[in-house]
């Protein structure tokens, strides 16, 4: 992922907010925010003849060194380019990039009712550990969220 893919990827990102049932995100961050919170290493777009089909990311969940080996990632997939395994394709490679960086847990948070992120994360060797009840509110109404992470097998 590059600055050449920052107008599609936000725009991934605003037809995902959009849905209500990805994020307690509002609005897309520019495009400085979010890379700047997004390590280059660990950020990855699916493209085809068209352009970008969909993109993974993380971030650290701490700056504190007992953390180093952590972080929490979202993974968006244009709605256009959905059930095309583009999503497992990202999730994976994303896997890969970590895991050779010897970060040994993956996390995400998911809202219950994104029933094709749970299953796309369960499908890429996710559990869920459990649920997080009114975790926040989300335009007006306290939503719970799913927390699901991979532990490497071989960083464990």
């Amino acid at each position: 992922m590059t600055d050449e893919h920052a107008g599609a990827v936000l725009d991934i990102y605003r037809h995902g907010i959009a849905t209500g049932d990805a994020t307690f995100e509002t609005e897309p961050p520019t495009w400085t925010r979010f890379t700047a919170t997004r390590p280059p290493a660990h950020r990855w777009v699916a493209l085809d003849d068209v352009g970008v089909l969909g993109w993974v990311a993380c971030t650290p969940v701490s700056d504190r060194c007992v953390y180093a080996g952590v972080v929490e990632h979202s993974v968006y997939v244009h709605p256009d380019a959905r059930g095309r395994g583009v999503g497992r394709l990202l999730l994976q490679r994303l896997i890969n990039s970590t895991e050779q960086a010897g970060i040994w847990t993956i996390q995400s948070g998911i809202f219950p009712e994104n029933t094709a992120s749970l299953a796309l994360h369960h499908a890429c060797g996710f559990r869920t550990v459990g649920t997080r009840e009114r975790l926040g509110r989300h335009h007006g109404r306290w939503r719970d969220v799913v927390l699901v992470e991979r532990r490497s097998p071989t960083l464990s």
